[in-house]
């Protein structure tokens, strides 16, 4: 005779909440709801009058679809925001782009290029019109890729750097720099780029690894004062730019430094350091004859001869040799061919000994026609061709005799990071704010804040506190188009800029109304009157950094988002921000406001593909977010940023996000059996801690320290720690163990047992924290889950921090189960032994008895039901001489409705007492 089928009396979990997730197509029908509930503004709504968090939104640039490293900063910018708002903040988000400079102009003018038309021929403001219109194309296309990833925002009302307000407010800051008198014009060499025709800010210089021509050139010693016997011999110089030599203007020499007259195979002298003597005859190809040492001091009020002397004029004046603390003799012969046009050094070592810049090479980096060397020449100074060996400096040096060695190099050079075409120090006359000027100077205004400021990981302090420490002034002008001009009126005759408080105002306003199209000559004379013509107006634009800097000004200070206010909380970008928006933010609020306009700094590495390659389309390795979103869903590509360590450079690809996506499927399984457990919960059902079995006792004191941990990842903004504590509490304690437990009380015992009532409280307490603390890393499941349960509900996301009760945490208690668990482990060892010998075909079959030696042992176990821990039919704990573990069938009948072997089973039913019970009733 069959057994009575009992299934039907079993209480199985209910839920339509579907096991495959479905996000691709799921997750724009939720962005859809959101959108038109307006979920932001009731954010805003239920968090008034809350303690602020003030994020502040470094601005991407307005050029180009969305990339990895957009999506990994938004959703880390998001997650800070959702964490702070659950934890009852009023975190306001404003979405900002930076919308001027160079990659818009640049372009346009390939459109232009395209058409064969030249930007220089169409109208300035017809020109600005376009590039107004590229970025707010870009503007849109990315704010819908953005909103796509779940990020919670004021996509109504972001902040655009080209907006009239905001250009009105560039100004504004630009006129503080001004009236307090920390501009000055002067022409230092700035890192140039031929190909843009621009200078480029340091964030903007990216070095690449190339092949040089190095050439070692003679100069012929003139006079020499303190050392007679040098007159007619040679100092060498080497040189990795040989387009420098036609605007040479001198010899640099190091103080410290021992030098040697030698003498060459086929008798010329030539000066060097002596460390260098021999490196220098092997590059050379000719043995070298010491003739005597020369201390650096003899070297004082020495002149030389530029090789190119016939040519008259200015390579005719003598080149003196000047005393530099920069010449060492790590390379090279230990003398420096001074450019006071072309290098840092140079100019200043130049410009202290009264010889200036000659402005030879042109924007396009050509030198000027009339230059008397080279002028003319249709390639610029960085073409390889014109460089080469067999170039026309090379031959042209050769022919004179000065060309002593020409050969390659392999260095790292810098490129500008748009075109990515080799760059040059340029001296060009630019707009500069100093940095050692007043005091305090801007440089100890800024370094002295960031002591102030908390930076997360710590090591970004050191990393822009260098760079401050060691930058030269900041470069503010840039020859283009797009951007917000330098409102500044220069006299002609003193090189002063005027200062006048009421024209400044009447700039500031006219800006609010038509923005950088106000700055017109017309505009000036209006402004001037009958002065017009004392004054230059300057068509310079600002570098598009001093933009972004000022981003704190009209975003925290302005009023137009009432929300927000002064200073920020926390920026938040990747890394190379330090010598970008950090830096120029930092710089700009310190010569205006005297402090940072930030407290905290967060920053992330760059994310490389699965080899830990950095990406890029030449190498077909580019990881389209787009398509993450198609394939997985925006809650994979979360989870995957909130997952790994992103404080350093991290990686991703198809194996990985494949990882990611098996996490997800657990934590959706848990929430499904959440939700089906729960089906019918009632309030009345929910039973007070202290009359809970153990194991329920246990899960709320596992919630009571995540509670706390998760406080403090947020605090900390440890996403990957957060994201690693839910998953292995998810994972480890409530799938592994407790459910699994609690499976056979959950489908067995009557809907108003004590056990089964304490459980299905605990089932409530965990899915209500779980939906709220994983509601900022997968927004969308968790209002999928959240709408599941209470479909009439508001959204999860408006939700605070769930009410864990601190008193939960029982030390004593986990220690306990530490223990079970371990038992349990060891247990699981023998009866897979068993399993496989088929001695058992179920763990609830099995009898297990426990000798310890250890009786501290047994008395830590005590009051737990470790038959029902462990899942087998009984366990024998004693206390022995040896240490032994000993599991066999048990002699007890099954229960055909809970399948436990019991000795209660009653063989006219099958049942045992607890379902005969609820069974019969």
């Amino acid at each position: 005779m069959s057994a009575p089928d009992y299934r039907p009396t079993v209480f199985l979990p209910k839920t339509d909440f579907p096991m495959k997730a479905g996000l691709p197509e799921r997750e724009p029908q939720i962005l859809s709801v959101w959108q038109a509930a307006d979920l932001y503004a009731q954010l805003r709504e239920a968090r008034a009058g809350r303690p602020k968090f003030i994020f502040h939104d470094g601005p991407p640039y307005a050029n180009g679809d969305m990339h990895i490293g957009h999506a990994l900063n938004h959703i880390l910018k998001d997650a800070v925001v959702r964490t702070q708002t659950l934890m009852g903040k009023d975190a306001p988000y404003i979405p900002g782009w930076d919308c001027h400079g160079l990659p818009i102009e640049w372009k346009v003018e390939e459109a232009y290029r395209a058409k064969k038309q030249n930007k220089d021929d169409v109208p300035a403001v017809e020109f600005r019109a376009e590039c107004r219109a590229y970025a707010q194309h870009w503007v849109n296309v990315q704010r819908e890729q953005l909103k796509r990833l779940g990020i919670s925002a004021n996509w109504e009302k972001p902040y655009l750097t080209m907006d009239f307000q905001a250009e009105a407010t560039i100004v504004s800051e630009l006129l503080k720099f001004a009236e307090s008198g920390q501009l000055y014009r002067g022409a230092k060499p700035v890192m140039w780029s031929p190909v843009e025709k621009t200078a480029l800010a340091d964030a903007e210089v990216e070095y690449h690894d190339i092949t040089s021509t190095q050439i070692d050139v003679a100069f012929e010693i003139t006079e020499a004062p303190n050392a007679p016997e040098l007159v007619g011999a040679h100092a060498v110089i080497w040189t990795t730019t040989p387009w420098t030599i036609p605007v040479n203007q001198g010899i640099a020499y190091g103080p410290e430094v021992t030098y040697q007259l030698c003498r060459t195979q086929d008798g010329h002298r030539i000066l060097i350091a002596a460390p260098l003597v021999e490196a220098v005859s092997a590059r050379i190809g000719s043995a070298l004859t010491v003739e005597q040492d020369v201390a650096a001091s003899a070297l004082a009020g020495a002149v030389v001869r530029h090789p190119m002397h016939q040519l008259g004029d200015f390579f005719a004046r003598p080149r003196p040799f000047l005393p530099g603390d920069f010449v060492t003799t790590d390379a090279g012969t230990g003398l420096v061919h001074m450019a006071p046009d072309h290098g840092e050094d140079d100019f200043a070592l130049c410009k202290a000994h009264g010889i200036n810049p000659v402005f030879a090479v042109e924007g396009d980096g050509r030198y000027r026609a009339d230059w008397l060397w080279l002028g003319g020449e249709s390639k610029n100074v960085i073409n390889p061709n014109l460089n080469a060996p067999d170039g026309p400096i090379c031959n042209d040096l050769r022919e004179q005799g000065a060309l002593l060695s020409a050969g390659p190099f392999a260095h790292s050079y810098p490129h500008s990071w748009r075109s990515k075409k080799k760059v040059i120090f340029r001296c060009t006359p630019q707009w500069f704010v100093p940095m050692d000027a007043g005091s305090p100077t801007l440089r100890e205004k800024a370094v002295a804040a960031i002591a102030a400021t908390q930076f997360t990981p710590d090591k970004g302090r050191n990393r822009i506190g260098a760079m401050v420490e060691g930058r030269p002034d900041w470069v503010l002008s840039r020859p283009r188009a797009w951007g917000v001009p330098i409102t500044l009126f220069v006299d002609r005759k003193s090189g002063d800029y005027l200062v006048d408080k009421k024209i400044n105002d009447k700039i500031i306003a006219r800006f609010r109304e038509q923005g950088v199209d106000a700055w017109t000559p017309d505009f000036a004379a209006e402004l001037l009157g009958d002065r017009v013509d004392q004054y230059e107006q300057i068509t310079d634009i600002l570098d598009v950094w001093f933009d972004s800097g000022c981003t704190h000004a009209f975003v925290l200070e302005s009023g137009r988002w009432p929300e927000m206010q002064w200073p920020a909380d926390l920026y938040l970008e990747g890394s190379d921000q330090h010598r970008g928006w950090f830096q120029s933010s930092l710089l700009q609020s310190c010569a205006t406001r005297g402090r940072a306009p930030y407290n905290a700094i967060l920053t992330h590495g760059f994310t490389m593909d699965a080899s830990g390659r950095k990406m890029s389309k030449s190498e077909g390795n580019v990881i389209n977010p787009l398509d993450i979103m198609k394939t997985y869903g925006a809650d994979i590509l979360r989870l995957w940023a909130l997952s790994v360590d992103f404080t350093e450079d991290h990686r991703i690809g198809d194996e990985i996000l494949k990882g990611v996506a098996d996490q997800y499927r657990k934590l959706r399984n848990t929430f499904r059996y959440l939700l089906g457990a729960l089906e019918g919960w009632t309030e009345e059902e929910r039973l007070p801690a202290d009359q809970m079995p153990a194991l329920e006792r246990w899960v709320l004191h596992k919630l009571a320290v995540l509670s706390d941990e998760l406080k403090a990842a947020t605090v900390a903004y440890d996403f990957n720690r957060y994201t690693s504590l839910i998953t292995e509490f998810v994972q480890n304690d409530l799938s592994a163990f407790a459910m699994d437990v609690r499976k056979d009380s959950l489908y067995c015992d009557a809907p108003t047992a004590p056990a089964r009532r304490a459980w299905r409280t605990v089932l409530d307490i965990t899915f209500h924290a779980l939906t709220r603390w994983l509601a900022p890393v997968m927004v969308f499941t968790a209002e999928e889950v959240w709408g599941t349960r209470y479909p009439d509900a508001a959204s999860v996301h408006l939700l605070e921090w769930p009410e864990i009760d601190a008193g939960w945490q029982d030390a004593a208690l986990d220690k306990q189960f530490m223990l079970a668990r371990k038992l349990r482990e060891e247990v699981y060892l023998k009866l897979e032994e068993l399993r496989r010998a088929k001695t058992v075909g179920s763990f609830l079959e099995a009898s297990v008895t426990i000798t310890t030696t250890h009786a501290d042992r047994i008395a830590a176990l005590a009051g737990l039901d470790l038959a029902e821990l462990l899942l087998v039919a009984d366990v024998s704990l004693t206390n022995g001489d040896t240490e032994a573990l000993t599991v066999e069938k048990a002699d007890l009948a099954k229960c055909a409705r809970c399948w436990r072997h019991l000795p209660d089973v009653k063989p006219e039913t099958e049942l045992c007492g607890r379902c005969d019970a609820v069974v019969h009733g």
